[in-house]
C-alpha cells in the first residue's frame, strides 16, 4: 500500500539548514505531485511546496528563495532543503501526494528553530 516516511526534521538554530526526505512505497513517486506542508499547533495543514512529474515547482510565499524542493525518481525520494530558517518555520511537516483517487499523508517530522 501506499506509504510515505518522512525524516530529517530535528532542532536547528536561526540561519541554519535542514534537509526534509519523504521516502514513498506502494507507488512510484514519477508520476504523481509530491507535496511539502507543514503545521503548526492546531491550526491547518499549509502547503510549503510542491513538484509535479516534470519536476516543476511551486512554493509558498514563506518558502520562496529559503526552501527548495526535489525529488529522486530512483530513490523514490523527495526532499525540502531549508535554508535561512527562521522561528516561524517550527512545525511539523508532512509529505502529501494524491493517488488513485486519495490523499496520502506521512506522520510528519517535528522541525523545531530556536536558540
Amino acid at each position: 500500500q501506499v506509504q510515505l516516511v518522512e525524516s530529517g526534521g530535528g532542532l536547528v538554530q536561526p540561519g541554519g539548514s535542514l534537509r526534509l526526505s519523504c521516502a514513498a512505497s506502494g507507488f512510484t513517486i514519477n508520476w504523481y505531485v509530491m507535496k511539502w506542508f507543514r503545521q503548526v499547533g492546531g491550526k491547518e495543514r499549509d502547503l510549503v511546496a510542491e513538484i509535479d512529474s516534470g519536476s516543476r515547482t511551486n512554493y509558498a510565499n514563506s518558502a520562496k528563495g529559503r526552501f527548495t524542493i526535489s525529488r529522486d525518481n530512483a530513490q523514490n525520494t523527495v526532499y525540502l532543503q531549508m535554508n535561512s530558517l527562521n522561528p516561524e518555520d517550527t512545525a511539523v511537516y508532512y509529505c502529501n501526494t494524491f493517488v488513485s483517487g486519495r490523499y496520502y499523508w506521512g506522520k510528519g517530522t517535528l522541525v523545531t528553530v530556536s536558540s
